[in-house]
């Protein structure tokens, strides 16, 4: 168990980053704030070069318009073909004809094979969009959750939510211009993956993106990939 900084062993709670979710917001300790898009993959592979010539030139467009940094995080997960299956299954309804229904068996008896076969793998990709710029957001002090927020604190928390809706727009945008679909993560969605991402993290000794660490500058990745 960690200690604080008294020299007392602290709690699991001192020790997690994450103050609050709030309105779709996670709300880090020290007041810094941040939203979470998820975004669907493109198969670059099978498009045409002219294809993959215009996704590559609007992610380029895309990373220099960004006037702050993001992080982005892939994510490689088992997938479940169960919950695939079971999916497939209340599509089809009672009301499916019979030729339709053995297609349906015969497809579920495949990928059954295929999972145990090889494993099957999904790749999940998220843009966690932070809010203001260094320093523009006064740093509190600690807050439980049970605890009322200052009414400085209420401000800045505001602000930040209005940030981070703009800029979530500006990235869905963004993306959305080369073929991106994405998804901005609600509150639900962002406790399920912090504890996801938590769970990863005591299996592997590894680090959260979620937490604030160095991010992926926009304008740093664009001359990365361009010199690749």
């Amino acid at each position: 168990m960690g200690q604080a900084a008294d020299g007392r062993h602290a709690s699991a709670q001192e020790l997690l980053p994450l103050d609050d979710i709030i309105d779709s917001v996670l709300c880090l300790r020290g007041g810094e704030y941040r939203a979470v898009i998820e975004a669907q993959s493109v198969n670059f592979a099978l498009k045409s070069g002219t294809e993959q010539e215009a996704i590559m030139a609007g992610y380029r467009v895309f990373l220099n318009a960004l006037s702050y940094e993001i992080q982005v995080m892939v994510r490689v997960l088992p997938t479940d073909v169960e919950a695939y299956l079971i999916g497939l299954r209340e599509r089809l309804g009672g009301g499916s004809g019979d030729a339709l229904r053995r297609l349906a068996l015969d497809h579920e008896s495949f990928v059954r094979k295929l999972a145990r076969d090889r494993t099957l793998l999904d790749r999940c990709f998220y843009v966690i969009v932070p809010a203001g710029l260094e320093g523009a957001f006064e740093r509190s002090a600690i807050r439980w959750p049970w605890q009322r927020r200052s009414p400085n604190g209420q401000q800045n928390f505001e602000a930040a939510v209005r940030q981070l809706a703009h800029r979530c727009e500006e990235i869905a945008a963004g993306l959305g211009a080369f073929g991106v679909m994405t998804h901005r993560l609600g509150s639900e969605e962002l406790v399920q993956l912090w504890s996801s991402c938590l769970d990863a993290e005591a299996a592997t000794g590894g680090h959260s993106a979620l937490v604030p660490l160095p991010v992926v500058s926009g304008h740093r990745q664009e001359r990365a990939a361009s010199d690749a």
